[in-house]
């Protein structure tokens, strides 16, 4: 009978955790499928922007490099990179976990693999590293079912350092480099579910359920200790929490995997679950140096913007919209609970002077906007530069006058514009635009946040010059 070890399929090899790799079958696995991704990349860039994209701009840290060459019309191929790089991910993280095991440093090294800039280090090692034996697995210590006080212990110890991660990352990347990066809200709460996980399954392999129940838990109490220790309010944490909770769970479920195997051989002084925790700080730092001379109060040429667009349909001709659009009457107490909540919400329009060189002050609940003219052409175009603006919301908390540094960086308008299209039958169509710069990241996430509550602030204007220039028409 044939004694020899059975290959693992391609699948397990690529996608399974379990198939040991050695160091040959991760380097040309890991090196061709990084140069087919590039071919990849670059080739989708180069098809819808004309733009080249380097080897060294795919090797950068962070998606900075990208999301200059994709601002504007094709920032929606920054969402189908995104798409496209998962896969990838998965198979260098597990490839990663595997090498590492059988390098005989234990797999949390391969968690490695999700932080910027130390991944490309963390490679090249394991290329190079030979194999080892890994030592016997040793049978868990049985849990018998009536006795929950150890998986309790252990779930409370999992978030209690969990929150204590939390809690330093903010303080570090937000008040020390003043940064809402990639680091702090998609590589920490991995790093938070994964330290969760770790000490919830050490002892004994938990379900999977009880595995996110807990790493869910983590996220939730140290949002509960970011509002207690007054570092952010309730909506901003409200509005991180889905992406928080997604990948606190992938590092739970990695970590779940990895809680319980051998340890790394005798004798190594390294303990590379404290090597996580001491990169987090050092991730943050790498990401927001290629940012670093992005000033957010720059000039709008030195920012990237994007624009949002919205229309209504007004039964009115535009001569009949135009003295509404300019400057308009108090607005209606607004409905919406996230404008009751705190989001700044317009209230009112007016214009000093006429033309180009007249300055329009629309009011918000939190202040005004102070926007020059920079195209008056009645009644179809008026355009307005942003020179000054108010805090995009109040924060809702417990404490008075919380002024956490977002409020005033990470989203700025540049610019603005209303268009009076005239639809030949008596009717108008109203586009309101604004262009805003966005400094906060992953931008794909938070742009959809951002796109969505400038919708929902133009269609509050909007739809209240349609009101008052549908009223004016005689016979209304």
């Amino acid at each position: 009978m044939d004694a020899r070890p059975t290959r693992p399929s391609l699948a397990a090899l690529l996608f399974g955790l379990d198939a040991p790799v050695d160091r040959r079958t991760y380097a040309l696995t890991g090196f061709s499928l990084m140069a087919f991704k590039y071919a990849l990349d670059a080739g989708l860039i180069y098809a819808f922007t004309r733009t080249f994209w380097t080897p060294l701009e795919y090797l950068s840290p962070a998606l900075f490099t990208r999301r200059e060459i994709m601002e504007g019309d094709q920032a929606w191929l920054l969402v189908v990179l995104m798409v496209i790089a998962l896969p990838f991910l998965w198979v260098g993280l597990s490839m990663s976990i595997r090498r590492a095991r059988d390098a005989g440093y234990g797999g949390t090294l391969g968690l490695l693999f999700l932080f910027p800039g130390l991944n490309y280090l963390m490679m090249l090692a394991l290329a190079a590293a030979p194999s080892r034996p890994r030592p016997a697995p040793t049978t868990p210590p049985h849990l018998t079912p009536p006795d929950r006080r150890p998986q309790l212990r252990a779930a409370l110890l999992g978030t209690g350092v969990g929150v204590l991660i939390a809690l330093a990352m903010v303080g570090f990347s937000v008040y020390a480099l003043g940064d809402y990066g990639n680091t702090l809200f998609a590589v920490t709460p991995a790093v938070l579910g994964a330290t969760s996980s770790w000490f919830f399954n050490r002892q004994a392999r938990q379900s999977v359920r009880s595995t996110l129940g807990v790493a869910c838990l983590s996220v939730i109490v140290a949002g509960g200790a970011i509002l207690l220790f007054a570092l952010e309010g309730i909506v901003c944490l409200m509005m991180a929490a889905p992406l928080a909770m997604i990948m606190a769970c992938l590092g739970a479920l990695v970590t779940r995997v990895l809680a319980s195997e051998p340890a790394p051989l005798p004798g190594q002084p390294v303990h590379f679950g404290w090597l996580l925790l001491l990169a987090l700080p050092l991730a943050a730092t790498l990401e927001v140096a290629p940012r670093s001379g992005l000033d957010p109060m720059a000039a709008p040429e030195t920012q990237p913007l994007r624009e949002v667009r919205t229309s209504v349909v007004v039964d009115a001709p535009p001569e009949v919209v135009w003295p509404n659009v300019d400057g308009f009457a108090e607005l209606p107490p607004p409905r919406s609970l996230l404008f009751r909540a705190g989001i700044a919400y317009p209230m009112r329009a007016r214009i000093e002077g006429q033309g180009v060189g007249a300055v329009r002050h629309c009011e918000f609940s939190t202040g005004a906007f102070v926007e020059p003219i920079t195209r008056w052409e009645p009644p179809r175009r008026l355009s307005f530069d942003v020179v000054a603006q108010p805090p995009p919301m109040t924060e809702l908390s417990p404490y008075k006058n919380l002024h956490p540094p977002h409020l005033g960086s990470t989203i700025r308008s540049r610019r603005g514009e209303f268009r009076l299209v005239d639809l030949g039958d008596g009717r108008t169509r109203l586009e309101g635009s604004t262009w805003y710069a966005l400094d906060i990241h992953p931008r794909v996430y938070w742009s959809v946040l951002s796109d969505a509550l400038l919708h929902d602030i133009h269609r509050r204007v909007l739809q209240h010059v349609k009101a008052l220039s549908e009223a004016s028409l005689p016979g209304t």
